[in-house]
Order: structure tokens, then sequence, then C-alpha cells
């Protein structure tokens, strides 16, 4: 039997940890919790969960840093991330309904997806089961061929991106939208299209956190991402990959 997902819960609010550590708990995860920046870098690197649910306002770090803490490499100061990559731990930010603001720098921090408070514990528990199956759906790919193109390679079974031979360092949602286009080239995908394909989100979905991960990854794989050649915009229907 597979063992149960591992999800740590970082708010500062004990109510809300409280609320979704049972609703988690009764789902079959297991559940890890933190009420504060540093704690969570701590509890992250001691027990290497397979998904964080994120708050954004917290005491001593908040949860951006800690987002960039994780994504770069975890508490270092502490001891590192056990054998696991960072950027393969899916992050689920929770922040204020409304609070625009926040939920673009999460996003373009690289953020999985996001939820506004307040919110349903049970929405939040299908997002989390909707972003820890499209990590394992994306781990599963080990059957897929390498996608070779001038200059490009996407190996969905290491999840590598390498441009003119050199690595290039995607988080799991950018690798999972380029692989995407990547595997269609030359269709055009509608923002909603690619919305609703890697973010499974039914609830509150913004086109446009689509739209910055375009440009996050174009200043990636672009050799002139304000000119890019393989992300490509279609003006009024959306984007395509160029081969």
């Amino acid at each position: 039997m597979a063992e149960p997902a591992r999800v740590l819960v970082v708010d500062d609010e004990p109510i809300v940890r409280d609320v979704l550590v049972r609703y988690l708990r009764q789902e079959g995860f297991q559940v890890g919790t933190a009420a504060d920046g540093a704690s969570a870098l701590e509890v992250f690197a001691d027990t290497e969960p397979d998904l964080v649910l994120l708050d954004l306002m917290l005491p001593r770090i908040d949860g951006f840093e800690v987002f960039r803490r994780i994504r770069a490499g975890g508490n270092r100061a502490e001891g590192a991330v056990g054998g696991r990559s960072p950027q393969g731990t899916p992050v689920i930010m929770l922040t204020a309904r409304g609070d625009e603001t926040d939920r673009i720098v999460g996003l373009d921090l690289g953020a999985d997806d996001y939820i506004g408070k307040p919110f349903s514990p049970r929405e939040v528990v299908a997002r989390v089961r909707a972003v820890l199956r499209r990590a394992a759906g994306s781990e599963a790919d080990g059957s897929e061929h390498v996608l070779h193109f001038d200059g490009l390679e996407i190996d969905p079974r290491t999840r590598e991106v390498l441009v003119d031979g050199s690595p290039v360092e995607l988080t799991p949602k950018e690798f999972e939208l380029l692989h995407y286009l990547a595997s269609e080239p030359r269709t055009v995908f509608s923002r909603l299209q690619l919305l609703d394909a890697l973010w499974d989100v039914a609830f509150d979905g913004d086109p446009s956190t689509v739209t910055v991960h375009i440009r996050r990854l174009r200043e990636k794989i672009e050799p002139d991402p304000s000119a890019p050649r393989r992300l490509v915009t279609v003006w009024g229907a959306g984007y395509r990959f160029q081969p």
C-alpha cells in the first residue's frame, strides 16, 4: 500500500491550522504544521513534505520569503532539505481573497496554485488532491519520449530542460506548461484551456495565471523574451509552441 502523501500546513491562525489538519487527515493525508515562517523552514527540512499549504502573512519570516527559500533549497543554514529537490515540492499559497497583488506575486514566483481566504476546507482538500495528482502524473511520464527542437530539449522522465545544451531551472508548473505546449506544436491553446488542463481550477481560476507563467518561461528559454520565437502569442486566441 502506498504511503499517504505528506502535507505541511503553514498558517499563524490556530483555528485555520486545526480545521485544515482535521479535514486533510480525514482524507488520509499525513499532516504537519507550522505557525510561522522560521518554523515552516525547519519542519520542511525535517519532514520533506509532498506538498505545502503556505499562508503569505506569517510572523518572523513571511510566506513569500519562505517560498523563495524552499525553491532555492530550503533552510540550508539548518542542514538543507534532505535528498528531495525543493523545486519538485508543490506549493499552494493561501492569500487574502481579492488581494490581486499577493496573488500575482505568488504566481510570479512560481506557486503551483493559490486559494483565497476565507475558503471552504473541502475546496482546499480538492485543490491539494488536484495538485498532487498532476505531480504524480508528471512523474509517471517516463514512457514519453524526450522532445527535441532546435536548441531546446525537454525530457519528461527527468523533468529536465536544456537550452543550447545548458540546463534551465523550471518550477514544476513551468515545466508542465512548456511540456504541454511543446507536445502539440503549432496548436493554439486559449488561456482558459491551459488553465483547465494544467491548474484544474474549477473555483476562481484567473487567466492571468497563465500569462504570468508564459512570461516566466520566455525569460528562461527565449533568447529575446520581448520577441519570443517559441512561445508565441496568437492575438485574441491564446498561445502556441512554435518548433
